[in-house]
């Protein structure tokens, strides 16, 4: 999006709520591995129709350090829905880092999980009043400290001058006090992007009276265009978790076979991720996405395992 000639770019950041965006759009998705600079550089700001007090259309620019601030929580080991949970969010915190060291800050809050004293609904009678419900005990898992800190640092942010544009990707009502107060104090453009796709979410009307702009949601083809390098280099490569693929079961298939042809894990990643001219030039990775494409690359395999064997066979 194209702004009028001479003017400065809005100075934006983007404040994140990682457990907004992972429920909204990412569970039980293959774009875990989320490249958020790419996403929010590339797809969403260039997008957005941003104009200024006087009605002139201004360019979104991330600032460079940081460019976006995440705020996620680390995983709770015995409340984790699958074993590699707690390991495959570290892996992926270690890679936003290596990857945009200064450009992406992560803010960590914590996970609180307690026990306590619940009212049920009754079945047989779902309009009685909780003084007449019966009790149980159950546990409670709070994500705690990302609302707080994502308003105080937006709020800092903007009443320091430190930005012209506050970019809020989250649908929680809590930080409605913080976006109000830096639409009363400051001259900051705020932003909100819903993390939700195809419209899933309603936006909150009270947030979304507070911002200049609404995103209402991120597409899948944006999620999908945004995605970091399978393997993130460094001292120790940190490289993309398998359950984090569309179908881990298929692609844990077609590995078997490939494996010992190409040598290695890595050989066999780098030969399925490129296009193959046996597979109507589509890449192997992406074809395992289903159980069609993935039964036709492990037969293509298979076909060529026969068609080698046959060879080493001739006198």
């Amino acid at each position: 999006m194209q702004g009028k000639p001479g003017q400065k770019a809005l100075r934006t950041r983007i404040y994140i709520d990682g457990y907004n965006l992972y429920y909204g759009c990412l569970r039980r998705t293959q774009h875990k591995w989320l490249d958020l600079i790419a996403l929010f550089e590339l797809e969403i700001l260039p997008s957005i129709l941003v104009s200024d007090d006087d009605g002139n259309v201004r360019i979104s620019e991330l600032l460079s350090s940081p460019s976006i601030k995440y705020f996620t929580a680390k995983i709770v080991e015995s409340v984790a829905r699958a074993e590699d949970s707690v390991s495959s969010q570290a892996r992926y915190h270690t890679a936003l880092r290596k990857l945009y060291d200064g450009r992406i800050q992560l803010v960590e809050g914590y996970y609180a999980v307690n026990k306590m004293t619940v009212k049920i609904v009754d079945a047989s009678a779902p309009d009685r009043q909780p003084r007449d419900c019966q009790e149980i005990c159950a546990w409670k898992i709070e994500e705690k400290q990302s609302d707080v800190n994502i308003s105080l640092q937006a709020y800092h942010d903007a009443i320091t001058g430190a930005v012209d544009q506050v970019v809020i990707v989250t649908n929680d009502t809590d930080i409605a006090p913080a976006l109000r107060m830096i639409r009363d104090h400051t001259n900051v453009r705020v932003g909100l992007v819903v993390p939700t796709t195809d419209h899933q979410r309603i936006p909150n009307t009270e947030l979304a009276n507070l911002a200049h702009w609404v995103r209402t949601h991120i597409t899948q083809v944006e999620l999908g265009r945004s995605q970091l390098p399978r393997v993130i280099p460094g001292r120790k490569p940190t490289v993309k978790p398998e359950s984090w693929y569309a179908r881990p079961d298929l692609l844990a298939q077609v590995l078997e076979l490939a494996i010992p042809i190409r040598g290695d894990r890595g050989s066999a990643f780098k030969w399925l991720q490129k296009p193959n001219a046996y597979l109507d030039d589509l890449c192997p990775i992406d074809m395992v996405e289903t159980e069609e494409g993935a039964k036709r690359v492990a037969d293509y395999i298979l076909g060529w395992i026969a068609a080698k064997a046959a060879e080493e066979q001739i006198p």
